[in-house]
């Protein structure tokens, strides 16, 4: 990972997003864009996404340079 270390546990804020996610996530995120690193999850077999799960407990795999520790 790029940043310095995420760790399962990790509060992180999402920072940007560079995919297409379903709409009613953005809208979410608009409103609470931190959560909690819970997972791990290989992209492409090149890369390493992190999976993030929010207060209300939704979940989703981000980008490691779409997040940051707060």
């Amino acid at each position: 990972m790029s940043q310095a270390a995420i760790n399962i546990g990790t509060t992180v804020k999402v920072t940007r997003v560079r995919e297409r996610i379903p709409q009613d996530l953005l809208n979410k995120l608009q409103v609470n864009n931190v959560g909690e690193v819970t997972d791990f999850q290989m992209t492409d077999g090149s890369g390493i996404g992190v999976v993030v799960t929010f207060p209300d407990g939704d979940s989703c795999w981000f980008f490691d340079d779409e997040i940051a520790p707060v």
